[in-house]
C-alpha cells in the first residue's frame, strides 16, 4: 500500500513538474499565460445556436465566433487536432489545423486537459454532424498547474467531491445542473412573495439570545462589546418584531446555524425561508404554501411533478391534510392524547421497540414517534395539522383544546419541508410558555434555550394576528432534484478536517 501511495505521489509530482515546464516555455514565447481578459462573442451553446440558425436560413456562409472554455478532451490526428472545451453553458469541439495555424500549431503540445483557452474562427459541422469551430486564432487564458483527478469525467469520490467542489463541478455536469435548479428555486420564491406584497428584509445573524426554535446554538464572542453572541437558530423573533412595527408582510431568505448532528437531512449551516403575514392564520399560510411550492416547481423544473427515489411526487394543489393526532393513530397505532404524562409515553414508546433516551422530555419523545412511524409514510405532499402545545411554544392554541396549537408541518417524499403557526401574540401567555420550556429543559446539556426579553417587550406593544412560515430551502431542492443527501444541494457542506 505504501509503495502504491509513493508511486502515485511521485507520478503526480512529475506531472506537475511537466506542467511547470510547459508554463515556462509559454512565457519564453512572450505569451502571458494569465491575461487580464478575453473578448468572447458567444458561449459555446450560443455558438451552436448561431450555426443552427444559419443552417435553417439555408445560408452556405460559415458564421464566425470567439469562444472560451476549459479543455476537457484532446485528440491528435497528425496535422490536425480536436479539442473539446466546456464553459458554463456546455461543450464545443474545436478543430486545429497545422496548415491554417502555421507555427502557432506547435503551441498545442504545451496545452493540457484543464487549461482554459480562447479561440476564434468559423463554425461548421463535421461529417459526423458535430458542431465545430475551425480555429483561426487561439490564446491561453489560464494554465492549469494541477492535473484533474484520474477518470475526472466520472469523479465519484464523495469526500473529494465535497472538499473540492470545484473539481466536482468540472467533472460532473449533472452536479452543476442541481445548483442551477437551486438558483431558480430561490429566484422563483422571491418572485412569488414579491408579487403577493411581501417585502424582503434582513435580520441579525449574531443574536444576544438563542430563540425562535429549540436547538443547540453556536456561540461566539464579540471582542469590542466583550459579550457572547449566538449564531441565529431561526429568523422568527426579529421578523415578528417587524410585524409589531407595522410591516404587514415580511420574509427573509437566510442562513441559520444549529450546533447539532450531521445527517443526510441535516447540516449545521442551512438556508431557511421565513415569512410572516399580519391578519392571517395557519389556514391562510397552508393555502399559500401549496400554491408557492407548485409554482416554484413549475418554474425551476418545467413541471409540477418531481422524481424522488422510486416515487413521483405531484406538487399540484390541493395537498392532503390530516391532524397529527389522526396520523399517529394511523401509523403508530396509539392516541398520544391518552399518554400526556412523560412516564406513560415512555412506556408506550418502549412497547413500540423504540429506544428511549432518559434525557428526552415528552415533546421530544412524541417527535421521535412522528419521525419513526409517520414521516416515512408521507410521500405525496401532506400537511400534518394541530400539534400539542408542549411541542410548540410560539403558536396560538386551537379553539377546541388548550392542549393543542394551530401548527402545521408540510411533508413530501418523507421529508419535512415546512413548518408554520398561527403565531402566539399574547405576551403573558408567551412568557409563561417560555418559562415552562426553561423548566422542562433543565439538565439537558445538548440543547440550550434562552428567553428573549426584548421580544417579549415587543409583544407587549401589540402584535396583530399573524401567520408565520418556515421552509427548508435545502430540503425542498433535494426533492426537486432527486437528491437523497442534503450535502448534494449545498455547494460547500461542513466536513471534518482531515487529520
Amino acid at each position: 500500500m505504501e509503495r502504491t501511495i509513493f508511486a502515485t505521489m511521485t507520478r503526480l509530482d512529475n506531472i506537475e513538474q511537466q506542467r511547470l515546464e510547459k508554463l515556462a516555455r509559454i512565457r519564453e514565447r512572450g505569451i502571458d499565460p494569465y491575461p487580464r481578459s478575453y473578448h468572447r462573442t458567444h458561449t459555446t451553446q450560443q455558438a451552436v445556436a448561431l450555426l443552427e440558425h444559419q443552417e435553417k436560413a439555408g445560408s452556405a456562409e460559415r458564421p464566425s465566433a470567439n469562444v472560451a472554455g476549459r479543455i476537457t478532451a484532446s485528440r491528435g490526428m497528425g496535422k490536425i487536432s480536436f479539442l473539446d472545451v466546456r464553459d458554463g453553458s456546455g461543450r464545443l469541439q474545436l478543430l486545429f489545423a497545422r496548415e491554417r495555424l502555421g507555427e502557432a500549431y506547435g503551441m498545442l503540445k504545451d496545452l493540457d486537459i484543464g487549461d482554459i483557452i480562447g479561440a476564434s474562427g468559423c463554425l461548421f459541422r463535421t461529417k459526423t454532424g458535430e458542431p465545430t469551430l475551425d480555429v483561426e486564432k487561439f490564446t491561453i487564458l489560464s494554465k492549469s498547474l494541477q492535473p484533474l483527478p484520474e477518470k475526472w469525467h466520472g469523479l465519484v469520490d464523495t469526500d473529494l467531491r465535497y472538499r473540492q467542489r470545484y473539481l466536482d463541478l468540472i467533472a460532473n455536469t449533472e452536479v452543476k445542473d442541481v445548483f442551477l435548479v437551486r438558483s431558480r428555486v430561490i429566484t422563483a420564491i422571491r418572485q412569488f412573495l414579491n408579487q403577493r406584497g411581501f417585502i424582503e428584509v434582513e435580520t441579525p445573524v449574531l443574536q444576544s439570545a438563542a430563540g425562535g426554535a429549540l436547538a443547540r446554538p453556536f456561540i461566539t464572542h464579540h471582542n469590542a462589546l466583550d459579550q457572547d453572541f449566538y449564531l441565529r437558530i431561526a429568523l422568527e423573533l426579529y421578523l415578528k418584531r417587524l410585524i409589531v412595527g407595522g410591516f404587514d408582510k415580511v420574509y427573509e431568505l437566510g442562513r441559520t446555524f444549529r450546533n447539532e448532528g450531521i445527517s443526510t437531512r441535516h447540516n449545521p449551516e442551512f438556508t431557511m425561508l421565513e415569512t410572516y403575514e399580519a391578519y392571517a392564520d395557519y389556514n391562510d399560510v397552508m393555502s399559500m404554501v401549496e400554491i408557492m411550492v407548485s409554482e416554484v416547481c413549475q418554474q425551476a423544473t418545467g413541471g409540477q411533478e418531481a422524481k424522488f427515489g422510486e416515487q413521483t411526487i405531484s406538487f399540484k394543489p390541493p395537498w392532503k391534510r390530516i391532524t397529527l393526532r389522526d396520523a399517529v393513530k394511523e401509523y403508530a397505532g396509539f392516541d398520544f392524547m391518552q399518554y400526556m404524562e412523560l412516564d406513560t409515553l415512555r412506556d408506550k414508546v418502549r412497547q413500540l421497540n423504540m429506544e428511549v433516551d432518559p434525557k428526552n422530555g415528552w415533546a421530544k419523545l412524541l417527535d421521535d414517534v412522528i419521525s419513526t412511524f409517520v414521516q416515512p409514510n408521507l410521500v405525496q405532499p401532506t400537511f400534518l395539522i394541530d400539534y400539542p402545545v408542549a411541542m410548540t411554544p410560539l403558536a396560538k392554541k386551537t379553539s377546541y383544546s388548550d392542549l393543542m396549537v394551530e401548527r402545521f408541518e408540510a411533508f413530501a417524499g418523507g421529508i419535512e419541508i415546512a413548518n408554520a403557526f398561527t403565531e402566539l401574540n399574547d405576551p403573558q401567555d408567551q412568557r409563561q410558555r417560555f418559562e415552562e420550556q426553561m423548566k422542562a429543559r433543565q439538565g439537558e446539556d445538548e440543547e440550550k434555550w434562552t428567553i428573549d426579553e426584548d421580544f417579549l417587550t415587543a409583544l407587549e406593544y401589540g402584535m396583530p394576528p399573524t401567520g408565520g412560515l418556515g421552509v427548508g430551502i435545502d430540503r425542498l431542492v433535494m426533492l426537486l432534484t432527486n437528491q437523497q443527501s442534503i450535502r448534494e444541494v449545498i455547494l460547500f457542506p461542513q466536513l471534518k478536517e482531515k487529520g
